[in-house]
């Protein structure tokens, strides 16, 4: 037997599915220089129609719509209330031909319309209904749809008994969960001027006049707050604009909740998430008093650059976005440990973008630089190397699946095992891969690759979701004891 063969791909997989759409913004001729005329001639034109037209176009609008959107002339109405200042200022529409306008004022967009990759896997809130041996899990995805845009995406899925694994249905209209905001930390915008170099005296005296937790407001009035000498300096308003544009950045999302969580989308919500948010790393967090929890790392792009970003839930039902801060945020992949270890909150993290690292949360609220546990050695892994999700606790160690990239820029997942008390301390790395792609899984939007964000243990086994060159997510498992067992202390010199 290969080591590849340890881990047992499982029936089921999970594949994009076109029909899952949400409704977006649409403004004809955007991209254009005469956007604005463009999208106040539609108005004209709108306006233009008569009465019995006007309803009978929403009319059948609605019918051909509804069943895929949840509250669809509430949408509509929103669009409107976005566009309505380009309505002459003498019109005064009928509340049938404002939901029109917001009507042709939308479009719909297919969340995975291109591809569904890098899943994790958690233990789901609500265990309650099941027999002997199961355990329902919440999968996250990452679903990208037209532009190579990136969301956030749900299912779940019952574990066991034995090898089963069944995926819930996951048909009904989709909810983008609307933004709202979150009291702001003063400790973060701290640290992310000091990672962006904007630590002076402007930033210093409105971070002294603000509270620990404060809101929009609390800013605004303490930068009206600012003397004048500094008011009048040169690189005050780039400064100013700097924290404003930091405190925008923490933001949350609450879904109703009848919306199932299969039916849940986190949509970029701010311009450095505009291209998309990617690779959510999920992990069901303990705090010391045990307290349990939600958290998850993803990569938030804006088209040119990437940031880490970190999401908090207690029920899978609110989500509320904070970035990640200091020299270990500064590339993708970091992935939280489950629980505070010697009293530190610890990740793994790739921050020179082919190490796999160890690193700690400073008092300052910064990542700080990461302790090396594993760089590329072995042939299958020698471009770079990362985790695939959050380390899971054995009785044995941290349990850390990797993946590598090897020729012709292939993935595989590997594994990894850290010293409990001293994590820093590699014991045991499979000498070889875990999971490979397999003949049929080579092809897709990503040729040759299998990925994934996390793992779940769960009756004496681990149980892998993964990406098949973005193309599916599939399933596998392994019992622990074999992976374990086939685990060897790493080379001298390590």
């Amino acid at each position: 037997m290969t080591i590849r063969d340890l881990a047992t791909r499982l029936g089921q997989t999970l594949a994009p599915d076109p029909r899952r759409v949400i409704i977006k913004l649409f403004v004809p001729g955007e991209d254009a220089a005469l956007a604005r005329s463009r999208a106040a001639a539609l108005i004209d034109r709108i306006t233009l129609l008569g009465h019995d037209e006007t309803a009978a176009l929403l009319e059948e609008t609605l019918r051909g719509f509804g069943d895929r959107h949840r509250d669809l002339a509430t949408t509509f109405l929103h669009h409107y209330d976005l566009v309505r200042y380009r309505v002459p200022s003498h019109v005064d529409l009928r509340p049938a031909a404002r939901l029109l306008v917001g009507a042709y004022f939308s479009h719909e967009y297919a969340v995975e319309g291109a591809a569904l990759c890098n899943p994790s896997m958690v233990a789901h809130p609500d265990q309650s209904g099941l027999g002997q041996g199961q355990l329902r899990a919440v999968i996250s995805t990452r679903q990208i749809g037209e532009g190579h845009l990136s969301s956030i995406g749900f299912a779940t899925a019952v574990l066991g008994p034995g090898d089963e694994l069944v995926v819930a249905d996951r048909s009904g209209p989709l909810t983008a969960g609307p933004r709202h905001a979150v009291p702001h930390r003063r400790d973060l915008l701290a640290a992310a001027l000091a990672d962006e170099g904007w630590d002076n005296e402007v930033s210093a005296t409105v971070l002294g006049s603000l509270p620990g937790l404060f809101d929009d407001d609390d800013f605004e009035r303490a930068v009206a707050r600012l003397p004048a000498d500094l008011l009048t300096r040169t690189t005050t308003h780039g400064t100013v604009e700097e924290l404003r544009r930091a405190t925008t950045a923490d933001y949350a999302v609450t879904f109703p909740a009848d919306v199932p969580i299969e039916r849940r989308v986190l949509w970029p919500a701010t311009s450095a998430e505009s291209n998309g948010m990617e690779d959510a790393r999920f992990v069901r967090i303990v705090d010391e008093d045990g307290t349990p929890s939600y958290r998850a790392t993803y990569t938030a792009y804006d088209g040119r650059h990437i940031r880490s970003r970190m999401i908090a839930s207690d029920d899978l039902r609110t989500f509320e976005i904070t970035p990640l801060r200091g020299p270990a945020a500064t590339n993708k992949g970091m992935a939280l440990f489950p629980r505070p270890v010697g009293g530190r909150r610890l990740a793994l993290c790739r921050s020179d973008g082919e190490t796999i690292g160890l690193t700690s949360l400073g008092d300052d609220s910064r990542w700080r630089r990461p302790v090396p546990l594993h760089t590329p050695r072995s042939g299958w892994e020698l471009i770079q190397v990362g985790n695939c999700g959050s380390p899971l606790e054995t009785g044995s160690g941290w349990l850390v699946l990797t993946h590598g990239v090897g020729p012709m820029r292939r993935y595989a997942i590997g594994a990894l095992l850290l010293d409990l008390d001293e994590p820093h301390r590699v014991v045991a790395e499979l000498p070889g891969t875990l999971l490979t792609p397999g003949d049929t899984e080579r092809e897709g939007y990503v040729p040759n690759v299998v990925y994934s964000c996390g793992g779940l243990l769960h009756a004496g086994a681990l149980w892998l979701p993964y990406g098949a060159s973005d193309a599916r997510i599939g399933f596998a498992r392994v019992t622990l004891d074999v992976l374990l067992g086939a685990m060897r202390p790493p080379p001298e010199g390590r």
